[in-house]
């Protein structure tokens, strides 16, 4: 199991220049991205960057969430329930009207799509690699974690608490 905190994680800029997002993990192969985990916040209407060759996933995890529109998107951002769509669509944020925080997952379109869970109190088999992202503070297999930690681990986990992000990565 590994725990990750905010001083693993790095602040850098949007592909689009519009914003920051702050990089959790990332994961690369030889042609690059393989995945990302990330948070970052929509503070007012605008295009999202284009990722081309990745797959994208959002959960808003504070505010009242957006709209995302594009050609083939029409997604509605709610708290806390995730949403797919693929990077290489030029999607915009409608309807904000308040700053909304959200938890990315972003994949090389080669691996299969992640599963992406919020979970409370709840037991994960094993398989794959999980990313347990924390929204309030918990416990993951006994040990105490904190708001935005991330855990790493290919065995079960119980979790006690949360609400907790789970992401389910299969075909690293």
């Amino acid at each position: 199991m590994r725990h990750l905190t905010r001083v693993d994680y790095r602040t850098m800029p949007w592909a689009n220049g519009k914003g920051t997002t702050v990089e959790l993990l990332r994961v690369d192969g030889p042609q690059g991205l393989l995945w990302r985990l990330s948070m970052a916040s929509v503070v007012e209407n605008g295009p999202f960057s284009m990722l081309p060759g990745i797959d994208r996933n959002l959960t808003v995890i504070t505010g009242p969430g957006f709209r995302l529109n594009g050609p083939g998107v029409d997604l509605t951002c709610a708290p806390l329930v995730p949403v797919a769509f693929p990077g290489d669509v030029a999607v915009t944020a409608l309807r904000v009207t308040a700053p909304s925080d959200d938890f990315n997952v972003m994949t090389d379109r080669v691996l299969p799509h992640p599963t992406v869970t919020v979970e409370r109190d709840a037991s994960l088999p094993a398989g794959c690699t999980l990313a347990l992202f924390a929204l309030a503070d918990a416990m993951i297999n006994g040990t105490a974690i904190a708001r935005h930690d991330l855990i790493l681990t290919e065995g079960a986990a119980q979790i006690t608490g949360g609400p907790i992000i789970a992401v389910r990565l299969c075909g690293l």
